[in-house]
């Protein structure tokens, strides 16, 4: 005879509640009481309940082919000291773009909310229970910004984030793979015919990427046996953010020194002005130096590099949020979880192929 598979019904049956009931409780509903479904766990444990994938399927099957209303709003979060800088970063604008596509596939709106004088933690906590919105995205911020005292109750709420920028609110995070997007950027250079690749970035952009380029610059060296082992270069400050004539010129002496002393026919680098600095002061690129970017989206005037996907990671964080909102999941999670997605590499005229 065909063993009977324990069924919601079955649950049911022994706490003498509906089924619906079991299923709210299944899955976290906070209209269920946490008594009950702690009883509802310890009986589907119990009689060895486990969902029958070939029905979950179906329903999502039947889900996606409904055309799906809107049914909430998510919450993009934004603290930057001028607001319209964030979405300027032609990275962080296509993680808003790409999180807005999914959002709507998903019966979602993406909403931003601007944190100012205006508008505080509490009342942007009160503004955001008040209409129901458990779902808050945080895209790249300062390092030193703390979001544990921003005000928001954050047991209520379901938050991803994306990278690495932001260390003392623990929640999932969504980001690139860039140490893998460094070892293929090294491997596609060397293929091209460079054997001596340098790296170079500044000391903010290094902390706030986790060090996570350099790393896999530094591996992507060791794995070629062809390549000469040059020590990154690591700026005080990136080259074009506030700095002076002189403190402009003294970094392009550095770079300039260390691209001669280490006899570098190639550079990979996250100095969005660095092509711009090489033309002014004479340095033809690729004829003295060809150049590669960590991201071919802001790295002005460097065609050759790494297209690190950002909308598709807007598109994972979406569906990291929800999946979480779909379990009722708030609060801190019991263990963070980063999901990377990987970059492709982009051919370009900076970085030509050379005969060797």
């Amino acid at each position: 005879m065909e063993q009977h598979r324990p069924s919601l019904r079955d649950i049911a049956r022994r706490l003498n509640v509906s089924h619906a009931t079991v299923s709210m409780a299944l899955r976290n509903n906070p209209r269920i009481s946490e008594k009950r479904r702690e009883e509802v766990r310890k009986v589907a444990d119990e009689i060895g309940y486990r969902p029958d994938p070939m029905l979950s399927s179906l329903v999502a099957y039947r889900q996606r082919k409904q055309e799906k209303p809107l049914v909430s709003v998510l919450a993009w979060v934004n603290r930057w000291p001028d607001p319209k800088k964030l979405r300027q970063y032609k990275e962080f604008e296509s993680y808003w773009q790409g999180a807005c596509k999914a959002a709507e596939a998903l019966g979602y709106k993406l909403e931003e909310f601007v944190v100012n004088d205006d508008l505080r933690g509490h009342r942007l906590n009160d503004i955001l229970l008040s209409r129901g919105i458990q779902g808050i995205l945080i895209p790249p911020h300062s390092s030193s910004d703390s979001w544990i005292d921003l005000g928001l109750d954050w047991k209520k709420f379901s938050v991803v984030r994306f990278g690495f920028s932001i260390s003392d609110l623990r929640a999932h995070m969504i980001g690139g793979d860039q140490m893998r997007s460094s070892e293929l950027a090294v491997k596609k250079m060397s293929e091209a015919g460079y054997r001596s690749i340098g790296y170079l970035t500044n000391y903010p952009f290094d902390f706030k990427t986790g060090g996570n380029f350099r790393m896999g610059y530094l591996r992507g060296i060791e794995l070629d046996d062809r390549l000469a082992r040059v020590e990154p270069l690591l700026l005080r400050e990136p080259m074009i953010r506030g700095q002076s004539k002189l403190e402009r010129e003294k970094a392009l002496s550095e770079i300039l020194n260390w691209i001669e002393d280490s006899r570098l026919d190639a550079v990979f680098t996250s100095e969005i002005g660095l092509a711009s600095a090489l033309s002014e002061a004479g340095v033809k690129v690729p004829e003295d130096i060809a150049l590669a970017a960590t991201s071919v989206r802001e790295c002005d005037g460097i065609s050759a590099g790494i297209d690190q996907n950002p909308f598709v990671i807007g598109e994972v964080a979406v569906q990291v949020l929800v999946s979480r909102l779909n379990r009722n999941d708030t609060g801190e999670p019991q263990f963070c979880r980063r999901v990377l997605v990987e970059g492709d590499w982009t051919s370009g005229e900076t970085l030509p192929t050379v005969e060797l």
